[in-house]
């Protein structure tokens, strides 16, 4: 298994306010340093390609959580008078790693797989659900 490489789209960075974005930019390639770091070692340290994926379908939950958190932000900062330029940032830079870890070959068909895996195992099925 090959590492993973991920990195601060340059849209994102352009999406910051003038002045700002040199300091906003470092702390978001120093977090997605620290990500793909985490990842890469959950990789290393699985001893399947399966195994990997579980491991980094953690951290693409961890990722949506973040991108969840950010979008409530936006809404709220608006309504207390703040700009949500950051939040957008931050939510749109955790949109952009999930899209980068959806094109790594190797572990796109795992994660998709494992992903259903456990909506199964959490006792999510289609059969459960009330008739409409």
């Amino acid at each position: 298994m090959e590492e993973i490489s991920l990195g601060v789209p340059r849209d994102v960075i352009e999406s910051l306010p003038e002045g700002e974005e040199s300091t906003a930019a470092l702390d978001m390639q120093r977090s997605v340093e620290g990500i793909e770091a985490r990842i890469n070692q959950a990789i290393a340290d699985a001893a399947s390609e399966e195994e990997a994926a579980g491991r980094v379908v953690e951290a693409i939950e961890r990722m949506e959580d973040h991108l969840e958190r950010y979008d409530e932000f936006v809404p709220e900062l608006r309504a207390w008078g703040q700009s949500p330029i950051y939040a957008i940032a931050w939510r749109n830079l955790q949109a952009a790693l999930l899209t980068q870890l959806y094109e790594i070959e190797w572990l796109t068909a795992h994660l998709d797989r494992e992903r259903n895996y456990r909506l199964v195992e959490d006792g999510i099925r289609l059969s459960d659900r009330e008739e409409d």
